[in-house]
């Protein structure tokens, strides 16, 4: 398959630091969640590591506009390998990785990353098109709290927020604070008149080993020059403990890459913290225009057809001229 069929295809199916040894949810202590309590935070966290079969379920409940009708509900799914790739004790990345069959062949598709960060002094956030910038977050609100960074497929920004882990009614759960979030692929490819979300994020631990992502997002466009509410959207993310498929082939490729990948983010970091945010152009179906290339060239050097110096150098030109400041 042509690599950029091949991106094609994995964003289709997407719409649906030194590493450390994996952490395997089935493995992971019971991730209940103590009020105060640093290591059952983490535990929780850990939980969201290890291999999974996927469904995501969107659907647009309430439309808040007499001109707006919700769309059918749609469903998808998938194979996810979530691995630890950092954990220094107040700090927790986890990258999921999507294997994928297709024509008789796997396929892995480096999916989002989560970072997890306690009593963060800062978080980065979505502010408009192609913008994110640094948010300080208060002493008062940021005791006791977690916030959760998510990236996109080439490590660039989705949306950050903050929120506590805490237990209601029996069920361990983060819940973020309202959080700006940009248009998922699912959404920009039919170029609707909304633009942005204004969501909640909760993450629950499942007794099985595995855990659930609920969204609750209220969809928002410009309207005679101000932003709006088109329609309500819960989108329930469901992670069940699964191994019946090729969970080396994401390994693999993390093993091969995962050098190319550090300095990638490390390229991302520096952009921010020079810039107090990242600001970068991109196409409202496709994303940033450099993420098809980034990802590219990691299949490059798993494949060995390009050595991981070149490709860091490659990746560290393309993020510092799509974010130069104009």
């Amino acid at each position: 398959m042509r690599p950029t069929a091949f991106f094609a295809f994995a964003c289709a199916l997407a719409a649906l630091a030194a590493p450390v040894s994996p952490v395997l949810a089935q493995d992971a202590p019971s991730a209940i969640v103590q009020p105060g309590d640093l290591e059952s935070h983490r535990r929780a966290i850990l939980a969201m590591a290890g291999t999974f079969r996927v469904r995501f379920d969107m659907r647009e409940t309430t439309s808040w506009r007499p001109d707006y009708t919700p769309i059918d509900p749609a469903t998808s799914g998938g194979h996810e390998v979530v691995r630890v790739i950092a954990d220094t004790g107040r700090f927790i990345s986890l990258q999921h990785m999507l294997v994928v069959s297709h024509d008789g062949d796997t396929h892995v598709i480096k999916h989002w990353r989560q970072d997890w960060t306690f009593e963060p002094e800062s978080v980065l956030v979505y502010a408009g098109t192609g913008q994110w910038r640094v948010e300080s977050i208060p002493e008062a609100r940021r005791r006791g709290a977690w916030s959760q960074t998510v990236w996109q497929v080439d490590d660039s920004p989705r949306y950050g927020s903050y929120g506590r882990w805490s237990v209601t009614g029996g069920v361990p759960r983060w819940r973020s604070d309202w959080t700006w979030r940009p248009l998922a692929r699912r959404d920009a490819i039919r170029a609707p008149r909304y633009d942005r979300y204004l969501a909640i994020n909760r993450h629950s631990p499942t007794p099985d080993g595995g855990w659930i992502h609920w969204q609750d997002n209220e969809k928002m466009g410009l309207v005679d020059g101000a932003l709006a509410p088109f329609v309500q959207e819960s989108v329930l993310n469901t992670y069940r403990p699964f191994t019946e498929f090729d969970v080396a082939a994401a390994d693999r490729y993390w093993a091969a890459t995962r050098d190319y990948w550090a300095a990638v983010r490390a390229e991302w970091t520096r952009v921010e913290r020079e810039q107090g945010g990242i600001r970068i152009v991109e196409e409202a179906q496709a994303g940033n225009l450099i993420s098809a290339r980034l990802l590219e060239m990691g299949n490059e050097i798993q494949a060995g057809s390009r050595q991981t110096p070149a490709a860091i150098a490659e990746a560290q030109r393309l993020i510092r001229e799509a974010t130069a400041r104009r």
